[in-house]
């Protein structure tokens, strides 16, 4: 169960979540995320996991691993944003997190009240829509919030259209 969501009270505004991952879909789920957020004076909040289990080594070692992950996502981030301010003209959230990808955007959604939208892009891969569609799509309880998924054939052009 997600907390109310705040969004249309004022001083509040609506969010859309957008993440950001490996897969070639990522950036649809970010333009249309974020184009939705300009033209409605939304915000855009981009969500990044670092998978867990990855740091099961020695203490020492363990830190060097998590730190390089961190960068790594830092790195990845930056990009993304980037992305975002010079071909949409906003300035994106970013928010990292370490854990099991579908427990840290349940998280990330409890804790900004504004998110309204989570925005996914289905794949095109032949072993199905991808990771994080076919995570939400097999979940047993409805998902708390509104969750839009971009069909894999979609433009940026053509997305700018719809938005």
């Amino acid at each position: 169960m997600v907390s109310k969501r705040l969004s249309r009270l004022d001083g509040h505004r609506r969010k859309f979540l957008a993440v950001i991952d490996d897969t070639p879909e990522c950036s649809r789920a970010v333009h249309y995320a974020g184009r939705r957020a300009k033209n409605s004076n939304g915000g855009l909040v981009l969500l990044y996991v670092i998978p867990e289990g990855d740091f099961q080594q020695w203490l020492g070692v363990e830190e060097i691993m998590r730190t390089e992950a961190r960068e790594a996502a830092e790195a990845v981030m930056a990009k993304s944003a980037q992305t975002v301010r010079e071909t949409i003209g906003i300035e994106p959230e970013i928010v990292i997190r370490e854990g099991n990808a579908a427990d840290e955007i349940l998280s990330v959604i409890e804790d900004d009240r504004d998110i309204a939208i989570l925005v996914l892009a289905a794949g095109s891969a032949k072993d199905g829509p991808g990771p994080l569609v076919s995570m939400i799509a097999a979940r047993t309880q409805a998902f708390a919030i509104p969750v839009t998924v971009l069909p894999d054939n979609l433009t940026n052009e053509e997305i700018d259209a719809l938005c």
